[in-house]
């Protein structure tokens, strides 16, 4: 039977950016790598959300975090340019980037889907997934090992009746990740994956 066990350090010294880490799987994941001693930078809409997270990695007595108040759904590429700034001026380089921060929309049928909330789903999904990736590779190419994390879902990998947007930005990003995958093997020090974390409560 496989049983892996992490080592407490295994991230020690690494430098992880999550997105959607206010809560969830975001905050989950956030706090795993901070207990194998990674620096964290917690990124999502909510300040006060955020805070809280930190304050919880804090009274754990690990590697100081950082909070990233960011709004994917206003943000435009300047957004996007002037945030790898601040990151690059404050830790220099990125390890990872996990992007878990996503919508799910309206569960309706694609005649049903109102425009609106389909472009919306899109562009937290998708648009702003590719932003962010583009303009930190950047600051992952600085590190001898990164690795760029896509969520996935079963739903983006074979299309289900009633998932509408939510579907389809699943397809795209599996996409998204397949293509830089591609463009970056043999090549790069950065590698991209997904990962289905099936479902969540």
């Amino acid at each position: 039977m496989f049983d892996y066990s992490a080592h407490p350090e295994l991230l020690k010294g690494r430098i992880i950016l999550v997105t959607g880490a206010a809560r969830g799987i975001g905050a989950a994941a956030a706090k795993a790598y901070a207990a194998h001693g990674a620096t964290v930078l917690l990124l999502g809409r909510t300040e006060a959300s955020l805070a809280q997270v930190h304050d919880e990695i804090n009274a754990a007595g690990q590697p100081q975090p950082l909070v990233i108040p960011f709004d994917l759904q206003s943000a435009d590429p300047a957004h996007y340019q002037a945030l790898a700034t601040m990151i690059e001026r404050t830790v220099g380089r990125l390890d990872g980037l996990l992007h878990n921060a996503s919508i799910i929309g309206p569960r309706t049928s694609v005649e049903h889907l109102p425009g609106e909330d389909f472009m919306e789903v899109m562009h937290v999904n998708v648009n702003a997934t590719f932003m962010l990736t583009q303009a930190l590779l950047p600051l992952l190419q600085r590190s001898e090992d990164a690795s760029i994390a896509f969520t996935s879902s079963s739903v983006g990998r074979k299309g289900r009746a009633q998932w509408g947007a939510y579907g389809v930005s699943k397809f795209a990003t599996e996409g998204l990740m397949q293509t830089l995958a591609d463009e970056l093997e043999g090549v790069s020090t950065v590698r991209a994956n997904s990962i289905n974390p099936g479902a969540t409560r």
